[in-house]
């Protein structure tokens, strides 16, 4: 399948900033699953100065903000070929070692609520079935629903809410795998939906490692294995190792995010 995405995140200031820098992972990764046949990113009200392969394999742009702007607008956007793998990446490893998926992070610690759910699922001896098992006990105990929770909101948090988005249920998920000593990890992209074409926000899910395969996708908000409609962009071992954008600034200037994400064919 053939999608086309093009994806604005724009960041607005009370004032002129005196310094500011984005860390941009908005380059799909060149995987088997799927073939970059154009992309570029464009930035109005900066520039990059310089780039790099981070540890997990991501493509990372550092943006560095003009001095007293006001906004600064990032662009990135291209056409992507996909293939429908049923979820299965394989056994692709890069410098990261498995073992490292199976460490904890602060958003991604099971507490009393996430090991009890862990506990509750049956594990069959087909991975899969027990993963798509565990990925209907998330949603189950903490529907989709935009507003309840925020970026910084813990897996543990958002189970202990009943509610999240993607990127909750995707942590959910890592952290009780990893209660299970099975590595897992998140991965933000894209998702073409059926009914639309504007959306809020980029899409996540999580990866399980499973014998015999490898690296296996679940996207649970969906109840589903991602295929020829997802786009990987980054991966890590949590939200914020495959933030799109994430940044720091000096000066007390107050920030406003806005995003905006089209996918279609």
């Amino acid at each position: 399948m053939l999608l086309k995405i093009r994806h604005t995140t724009t960041y607005r200031y009370d004032r002129p900033v005196d310094y500011a820098l984005q860390k941009v992972r908005l380059r799909p990764q060149r995987v088997s699953t799927q073939q970059v046949e154009a992309w570029k990113i464009t930035i109005a009200g900066g520039a990059v100065e310089a780039a790099y392969d981070d540890h997990y394999g991501n493509h990372v742009d550092l943006v560095n903000v003009d001095v007293g702007a006001t906004e600064v607008a990032i662009t990135a956007e291209g056409s992507v070929i996909t293939h429908d793998a049923t979820g299965v990446l394989g056994k692709v490893y890069g410098r990261a070692p498995l073992w490292h998926f199976q460490q904890p992070t602060a958003a991604t610690t099971a507490g009393a609520q996430i090991t009890a759910l862990a506990n509750s699922v049956t594990l069959k001896a087909d991975q899969v079935d027990t993963f798509h098992a565990l990925s209907a006990a998330i949603l189950k105990a903490a529907p989709y629903q935009i507003g309840v929770t925020q970026s910084g909101t813990t897996a543990e948090e958002a189970l202990a809410l009943g509610a999240g988005v993607c990127q909750d249920h995707a942590q959910i998920f890592i952290a009780a795998a990893r209660h299970h000593g099975v590595p897992a990890r998140y991965v933000s992209g894209y998702l073409m939906m059926n009914d639309t074409v504007d959306q809020d926000a980029t899409h996540a899910w999580a990866e399980a490692h499973v014998d015999g395969l490898g690296w296996v996708g679940f996207d649970v908000s969906n109840g589903v294995s991602p295929d020829e409609r997802y786009v990987r962009i980054a991966t890590g071992r949590d939200a914020r190792d495959a933030a799109p954008t994430e940044g720091l600034r000096m000066g007390d200037a107050a920030e406003r995010m806005i995003v905006s994400v089209q996918v279609q064919q």
